[in-house]
């Protein structure tokens, strides 16, 4: 089988409906299943799931008895799949025509690339910056948190991260793409042990491409084609905000830690949870009004 396509679903019956309608209508030429694994949803989601794709032989469902994060429900899912490629694809993406057989194409054709990313646009048409990015340095880090990366968009400096300096439909290899659709070679994903299940939401992409490079591969954004990305669709809360700066930590706990003097790691440490207690507040403040 050529390609497997792991889709997350938590409560989000019509999003992933969506996601699922625009893979079948826009795939031809390849042997592929998508399987869906849900989160403990708790409401009727996966049930409708499974009844309007009863009769759809490639569409399978995974169910978990408890929600332990996108991490762990990817793998379970990778566990399931028969495909050499593996795409991790967001229950509220929707695809574009050509866009799944065109980035395999692409992979299939280099060896030395571990993963893909396409083009993500927001919902207004706009570039989802975290589609393309560079590994979060305490330097690239700092130029973020004290917005020179906002004043400075085009500066290769200042903007490393989101690499906004970069064109957006062109080809080219970058440290790190999204787990909204993340195109994988099995066997790199095998070789990574999976997507790391210390994030329980948030960040496990960005360490997937950090280990996908110390293996020695490539990481490639292929601007080529393009998903829609309904980027916070399923809503936010406070358990959330507090996993995605939580990720920050664990992921420089695990990378970056080692490789730099305490003071640095003091400044990084209280930078992260300074910035949670700050969006905490603005999210407390926002619930009162």
């Amino acid at each position: 089988m050529d390609l497997s396509i792991i889709i997350v679903n938590y409560c989000t019956y019509q999003l992933t409906k969506q996601a699922i309608d625009s893979l079948i209508d826009t795939i031809e030429g390849i042997s592929y299943e998508i399987i869906v694994v849900d989160n403990a949803s708790g409401d009727d989601s996966l049930n409708r799931l499974i009844k309007d794709y009863e009769n759809t032989s490639f569409v399978s469902f995974i169910p978990n008895n408890n929600n332990d994060g996108f991490a762990v429900a990817n793998n379970i899912g990778f566990r399931a799949s028969c495909g050499d490629y593996i795409l991790l694809l967001n229950s509220d993406v929707v695809v574009g025509d050509k866009t799944i057989i065109s980035s395999l194409n692409f992979i299939k054709k280099d060896e030395t690339i571990g993963a893909l990313g396409c083009k993500v646009l927001l919902p207004d048409n706009t570039l989802d910056k975290a589609c393309r990015r560079s590994f979060p340095t305490p330097l690239v880090s700092f130029y973020r948190m004290v917005g020179l990366s906002r004043l400075f968009p085009m500066s290769k400096q200042f903007n490393k991260y989101n690499l906004s300096y970069l064109d957006e439909d062109d080809v080219y290899s970058v440290d790190c793409i999204v787990g909204a659709f993340m195109l994988i070679r099995k066997d790199v994903y095998e070789l990574c042990g999976g997507l790391d299940e210390s994030y329980f939401m948030y960040g496990e992409d960005i360490d997937l491409c950090y280990n996908i490079k110390e293996l020695g591969y490539d990481v490639v954004y292929y601007g080529k084609k393009e998903v829609i990305h309904y980027k916070g669709a399923s809503g936010s809360n406070k358990r959330l905000l507090y996993e995605f700066y939580n990720s920050m930590n664990i992921f420089y706990n695990k990378h970056y830690k080692d490789k730099y003097n305490p003071l640095i790691n003091l400044v990084m440490y209280i930078g992260i949870w300074t910035m949670y207690y700050v969006k905490l507040l603005i999210f407390h403040i926002k619930q009162h009004i």
